[in-house]
């Protein structure tokens, strides 16, 4: 008896300790778990995104209508295919028949699949036609992909001449980076700058890319396309609501693929023409005169700022680097006296890294290349002026 008991306890011990491991697993999940995210995905999600677009809600009709089709051909088939294997089987003395073609059959089966074909033809015709028709929009923009960040400029329409950078935002990667993300409802798909419309208004939407094939998806919009280097391709949306609305990258374009989040902001008319009137009261104030001489100080100031919003992300705060992304500190090209070589490779790009000359101003590019001479462990005392990156651009 005492040799049972002895046997039993531990056992009994062990059932009770993996009992309580999964409590504490089950625990955990609970605590990790998050909502969903209105415009974007939800937890378990299985159907498509609620449509918010005309385009997306007739996307969604084609999606369940043939569906259906293919659920009531999958059943007639097989039905007939397994009631003839049990009614004619050869435990109830069934004989195979011994025939030639039929006309009948021959042509039924010929028929019958076509008059499927056109039904589920003309209906997706008519929405990819649609989905092509980019022709009178409101509002045009060019998205460009860089690997990991879209660039946005409005080309046409209300707030013509606007230009940013939409990235990651930095806490997000951080999150990432320390493999413990928590209960974040929009994880990886927050942004420093996002896209913003205006509701019930024709938005084309431009795509290209500098270095990599990338890709603009919008789910609730119904939209994606590619953007590839040196191409153009273009697709259009029509929000129907106003709210916050999510997509990413859709194209395999590299490690950082999961970091390419997209935000779209759907604002009333009024909000977005507010909007517009503040973005471009910060363009005029970006506009510097390329020939002004500023001070270590003021380029200190502005050049952490373009840093944070723009290279943080990759070469991270402290400037130590990540992967293939080198570390500024200490770095023998930002250390170098010949400012032209890091003036080069901001405006150009270099590997993975874009090119800025199309985004950032030559003050901007200035501040943010006097900034890494003098953060962290480079204290070289050395200034980049507006002048010469002016003359950088000219070769």
């Amino acid at each position: 008896m005492t040799m049972m008991n002895s046997d039993v306890h531990p056992l009994g011990r062990r059932c009770s300790q993996l009992a309580l491991t999964a409590a504490v697993a089950l625990a955990s999940q609970s605590a990790l778990a998050v909502n969903d995210l209105p415009g974007g995905p939800a937890v378990n999600q299985l159907n498509l995104h609620p449509a918010v677009t005309k385009i997306a809600h007739e996307q969604a009709w084609l999606h369940n209508m043939m569906l259906v089709i293919c659920l009531v051909i999958f059943v007639a088939v097989f039905g007939v295919m397994f009631y003839s294997i049990f009614k004619h089987r050869k435990s109830k003395g069934a004989v195979s028949a011994n025939f030639h073609e039929s006309v009948k059959v021959e042509i039924a089966w010929t028929i019958v699949p076509f008059i499927i074909v056109i039904l589920m033809a003309l209906p997706a015709t008519k929405v990819v036609v649609a989905m092509k028709d980019t022709t009178n929009a409101d509002l045009t923009i060019k998205a460009t992909g860089y690997q990991w960040k879209w660039g946005y400029e409005y080309l046409k329409g209300e707030g013509d001449g606007i230009r940013f950078v939409s990235t990651l935002d930095a806490s997000q990667r951080a999150l990432s980076d320390s493999g413990h993300p928590g209960q974040v409802d929009d994880y990886l798909l927050k942004v420093d700058n996002p896209l913003v419309v205006p509701v019930n208004k024709k938005v084309r939407i431009i795509t290209t890319a500098q270095d990599v094939i990338h890709a603009w998806m919008v789910p609730a919009f119904g939209v994606k396309q590619d953007a590839i280097p040196g191409f153009v391709r273009d697709t259009w949306f029509k929000a129907e609501q106003e709210g916050d609305f999510y997509g990413q990258c859709a194209e395999l374009c590299g490690k950082e693929h999961a970091y390419m989040p997209i935000h779209v902001k759907v604002l009333s008319q009024q909000a977005y023409t507010a909007w517009v009137a503040e973005e471009q009261k910060k363009a005029a104030a970006k506009a510097d005169d390329p020939s002004k001489v500023w001070t270590l100080d003021d380029l200190m100031a502005r050049g952490e700022k373009v840093y944070t919003a723009n290279c943080a992300v990759c070469h991270r705060p402290d400037g130590k680097g990540a992967g293939q992304f080198p570390a500024l500190d200490g770095s023998k090209v930002v250390l170098s006296e010949t400012h032209a070589d890091q003036i080069h490779v901001l405006l150009n790009g270099r590997n993975q890294m874009p090119a800025w000359k199309a985004i950032l101003n030559d003050s901007e590019i200035a501040a943010v290349a006097t900034y890494t001479k003098n953060s962290w462990s480079n204290k070289t005392g050395q200034i980049v002026q507006p002048a010469e990156v002016v003359a950088e651009r000219a070769k």
